[in-house]
Protein backbone atom coordinates (compact mmCIF):
# COMPACT_ATOMS: atom_id res chain seq x y z
CA UNK A 1 0.00 0.00 0.00
CA UNK A 2 3.23 2.33 0.88
CA UNK A 3 4.39 2.41 -2.86
CA UNK A 4 1.06 3.05 -4.42
CA UNK A 5 0.61 5.98 -2.39
CA UNK A 6 4.20 6.68 -3.60
CA UNK A 7 3.72 5.97 -7.18
CA UNK A 8 0.54 8.02 -7.10
CA UNK A 9 2.40 11.00 -5.66
CA UNK A 10 4.68 10.84 -8.70
CA UNK A 11 1.82 10.31 -10.64
CA UNK A 12 0.48 13.37 -10.08
CA UNK A 13 3.56 15.35 -10.25
CA UNK A 14 3.79 14.60 -13.39
CA UNK A 15 2.03 17.52 -15.13
CA UNK A 16 4.65 19.81 -13.10
CA UNK A 17 7.38 17.79 -14.77
CA UNK A 18 6.02 17.60 -18.23
CA UNK A 19 5.43 21.62 -17.89
CA UNK A 20 9.31 21.82 -16.60
CA UNK A 21 10.94 20.09 -19.29
CA UNK A 22 8.64 21.92 -21.92
CA UNK A 23 8.43 25.86 -20.80
CA UNK A 24 11.77 28.01 -22.25
CA UNK A 25 13.55 30.33 -20.02
CA UNK A 26 13.37 32.84 -22.18
CA UNK A 27 10.10 33.00 -24.16
CA UNK A 28 10.75 35.72 -26.33
CA UNK A 29 14.02 34.08 -27.77
CA UNK A 30 11.96 30.65 -27.85
CA UNK A 31 9.22 33.44 -30.45
CA UNK A 32 12.80 34.52 -32.65
CA UNK A 33 12.76 38.14 -30.47
CA UNK A 34 16.00 39.08 -29.25
CA UNK A 35 14.71 40.72 -25.38
CA UNK A 36 15.20 39.90 -22.11
CA UNK A 37 12.63 37.87 -20.07
CA UNK A 38 12.49 39.29 -16.81
CA UNK A 39 10.00 36.48 -15.10
CA UNK A 40 10.65 32.79 -17.42
CA UNK A 41 13.36 31.85 -16.05
CA UNK A 42 12.21 31.95 -12.31
CA UNK A 43 9.29 30.25 -13.99
CA UNK A 44 11.05 27.70 -15.04
CA UNK A 45 13.22 27.47 -11.63
CA UNK A 46 10.31 27.14 -9.59
CA UNK A 47 8.50 24.41 -11.70
CA UNK A 48 11.82 22.23 -12.61
CA UNK A 49 13.89 21.94 -8.93
CA UNK A 50 10.91 20.48 -7.57
CA UNK A 51 10.30 17.74 -10.19
CA UNK A 52 13.88 17.27 -9.58
CA UNK A 53 13.90 16.63 -6.21
CA UNK A 54 10.54 14.57 -6.21
CA UNK A 55 11.27 12.20 -9.28
CA UNK A 56 15.05 11.66 -8.07
CA UNK A 57 13.53 10.64 -4.46
CA UNK A 58 11.46 8.96 -6.32
CA UNK A 59 13.30 7.11 -8.25
CA UNK A 60 16.03 6.49 -5.35
CA UNK A 61 13.06 4.64 -2.92
CA UNK A 62 11.80 2.85 -5.95
CA UNK A 63 15.56 1.43 -6.33
CA UNK A 64 16.08 0.29 -2.91
CA UNK A 65 12.98 -1.64 -2.72
CA UNK A 66 14.79 -4.29 -4.50
CA UNK A 67 12.19 -5.81 -6.99
CA UNK A 68 12.47 -6.12 -10.94
CA UNK A 69 9.22 -3.93 -11.27
CA UNK A 70 10.36 -0.91 -8.68
CA UNK A 71 14.17 -0.76 -9.82
CA UNK A 72 12.18 -0.76 -14.02
CA UNK A 73 10.26 2.14 -12.91
CA UNK A 74 13.10 4.01 -10.82
CA UNK A 75 14.40 4.30 -14.22
CA UNK A 76 11.82 5.91 -15.73
CA UNK A 77 11.48 8.46 -12.60
CA UNK A 78 15.59 8.90 -13.00
CA UNK A 79 15.01 9.76 -16.37
CA UNK A 80 11.95 11.74 -16.14
CA UNK A 81 14.08 13.89 -13.31
CA UNK A 82 17.52 14.01 -15.50
CA UNK A 83 15.02 15.39 -18.85
CA UNK A 84 14.73 18.55 -16.09
CA UNK A 85 18.14 19.22 -15.93
CA UNK A 86 19.08 21.12 -19.19
CA UNK A 87 16.02 23.33 -18.54
CA UNK A 88 17.52 24.12 -15.22
CA UNK A 89 21.02 25.02 -16.75
CA UNK A 90 19.20 26.92 -19.55
CA UNK A 91 17.21 29.13 -17.13
CA UNK A 92 20.77 29.44 -14.84
CA UNK A 93 22.36 30.63 -17.81
CA UNK A 94 19.50 32.83 -18.62
CA UNK A 95 19.62 34.73 -15.55
CA UNK A 96 23.37 35.10 -15.37
CA UNK A 97 23.24 37.17 -18.98
CA UNK A 98 20.23 39.17 -17.45
CA UNK A 99 22.61 40.03 -14.53
CA UNK A 100 25.51 40.99 -16.50
CA UNK A 101 23.98 42.69 -19.04
CA UNK A 102 21.90 44.85 -16.28
CA UNK A 103 18.97 43.77 -17.57
CA UNK A 104 15.81 43.20 -15.34
CA UNK A 105 16.84 45.09 -12.27
CA UNK A 106 14.07 47.24 -11.14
Amino acid sequence: MRAFAGYLILLLAMPLAAIAVVLPANVYRAQGIAAPDCDGPLQVLMLAVPAVLIYGAGAFLAYRAGRRFHRVVAVFWLIVALATLPNIAEAARELYRNAADGECLG
